[in-house]
């Protein structure tokens, strides 16, 4: 994960959190600079967790939508109650997607 500094999370709005970049289209499914977002660790590692890089290509590629996920709900309803330094344990899901 690439390095974005201290900040807010885009996602899950948290401020003064260590930010990573975020590919909203994963590289390997034509994302590049543009299309990036700084997110959180926690928040950053829960999408990757929770959704192989296809399903991110095809049904996940804004905040918006990742914000209005079911899955995504739940988990930032939660770490939006977290101290900005926490930095709990993600367990992957058995969901594999598209």
């Amino acid at each position: 994960m690439a390095k974005a500094g201290r900040g807010r999370c885009e996602l899950c709005l948290r401020d003064d959190v260590e930010r990573t970049i975020h590919h909203l289209t994963p590289r390997e499914f034509g994302g590049g600079p543009e299309d990036t977002s700084k997110l959180c660790i926690p928040c950053h590692k829960q999408i990757h967790a929770l959704y192989p890089n296809s399903e991110l290509a095809i049904r996940l590629n804004t905040i918006e939508k990742l914000q209005d996920d079911p899955e995504m709900k739940k988990y930032l309803k939660w770490i939006k109650k977290q101290p900005a330094g926490k930095l709990p344990r993600i367990k992957k899901s058995g969901y594999r997607g598209l």
